[in-house]
């Protein structure tokens, strides 16, 4: 019985901790837009389409030996 007499205080000041924290959250504009995120992630334009046929990637003639020699045959 002495347990409920500090767990009944504690439970209640979390519910305020986190009543508070949800509306300065909602203040803050953390949920205006949900959506926006996820379709921007979808929408990226990392596509590598952009470079033309004739121009080759910024990698140095090194590079690209070394590469052909860690390839495996076929």
């Amino acid at each position: 019985m002495e347990s409920v007499f500090i767990l009944i205080p504690i439970s209640v000041i979390l519910a305020f901790i986190i009543a508070y924290f949800f509306w300065w959250s909602g203040k803050s504009g953390q949920f205006d837009d949900l959506e926006g995120p996820a379709h921007r992630i979808l929408m990226d334009d990392d596509s590598t389409d952009r470079l033309n046929a004739d121009e080759k990637p910024d990698t140095p003639p090194e590079a690209e030996q070394e590469a052909e020699k860690n390839e495996p045959e076929r």
